[in-house]
């Protein structure tokens, strides 16, 4: 029977907290993997505390003057609101030399940044979609070799945030535009690729060097009609009337050839190494119709809501959500952070 463990959940929060608070009403603002992790934890048997963050540090210090935790279950996506500084949360810990569940503060600073991860890949010949970059304060000029359609979404935002079906352009004028319109309402610099027509994939992975690669999900977009642009959007990934409307799914992707679902395993294994990433991420590809495989982003500490991907994918896979938990908290005892 493995040793019970005492556990700091840490959170972040929209709004100044402080070292005691109660954090009832927080857990009821929309925080279902939060609510699900600490279910699992007490199922576990670890003894629990939480902290929420916004923006002061020195809550954690005073918080571990009198709770001494083998492990922080990391959760705190974000400080200040801005989530750009998630890798700073990881680096502190790091520093403080804390254990803590979920990937270090290198792997995530080189997924945010969606240019260098596909920098690095492109380089060791994973395919990427061709791309530029467009920094705040720049004109919107496409450079020719980067060929219609395009889509264009802010460089260092998660989740889909900053992309809808305007984010799809076919001509100069829709791209001028829509840079525009991101430096303008969401203070980002412009990542614009080429679009991927094909199966939009999710593969989920476990450890730091031996991997686990779940069962594959994938995005379906059953109303969709054959000559519109599917991609995921915003509304595509969390309006629930968005959804039901042009029939997206999130389901265990069928029908794949063994040999290229094969394919896939081995190539989001050397993603996950070469963008140095541990303790768990989500993988997101495109598949074209000719069976190429396309990088598209990385996500670490993806979503760990009991009905999301990243959970369904370890269910399918046998694991159990306290069992996914489990292991994700010896995944980060185990980590060597330098």
């Amino acid at each position: 029977m493995k040793r019970k463990l005492n556990i700091l959940a840490l959170f972040d929060s929209v709004e100044p907290t402080t070292l005691d608070q109660d954090l009832t009403e927080y857990l009821k603002t929309d925080r279902k993997t939060e609510v699900d992790v600490l279910a699992a934890l007490r199922e576990l048997g670890h003894r629990t505390e939480c902290l929420a963050l916004y923006d002061d540090f020195d809550l954690l210090r005073q918080k571990l003057q009198t709770f001494t935790p083998d492990l922080i279950f990391n959760l705190a996506d974000q400080f200040k609101n801005n989530r750009a500084f998630d890798q700073n949360i990881a680096s502190f810990l790091e520093m403080h030399s804390l254990a803590f569940t979920g990937c270090g503060s290198t792997g995530l600073t080189l997924c945010k940044h969606k240019a260098i991860s596909k920098k690095i890949l492109g380089y060791h010949r994973i395919c990427v979609p061709e791309f530029t970059v467009v920094a705040r304060g720049r004109q919107g000029t496409r450079p020719k070799r980067l060929k219609f359609p395009i889509i264009v979404k802010p460089l260092k935002e998660e989740a889909s945030y900053g992309i809808s079906q305007a984010s799809f352009v076919e001509t100069d004028e829709q791209f001028k535009e829509r840079v525009k319109f991101i430096h303008d309402s969401y203070d980002n610099d412009v990542i614009a690729e080429e679009y991927i027509a094909g199966r939009e994939l999710y593969v989920s992975v476990l450890g730091n060097h031996r991997l686990d690669v779940f069962p594959i999900r994938e995005l379906v977009f059953k109303e969709v009609p054959p000559d519109e642009p599917k991609i995921a959007t915003y509304r595509a990934k969390w309006d629930e009337e968005y959804r039901k409307r042009w029939g997206l799914q999130n389901r265990f992707a069928e029908g794949l050839d063994p040999a290229l679902a094969k394919d896939i395993v081995q190539t989001c294994k050397r993603i996950y190494r070469l963008l140095t990433i541990d303790g768990y991420a989500r993988v997101d590809l495109r598949v074209t119709a000719a069976n190429e495989i396309y990088f598209i982003e990385a996500n670490p500490n993806p979503i760990l809501a009991a009905d999301e991907d990243f959970a369904q994918s370890a269910l399918k896979a046998g694991l159990a959500y306290p069992q996914l938990i489990e292991r994700i908290i010896r995944t980060g005892l185990k980590t060597v952070r330098e």
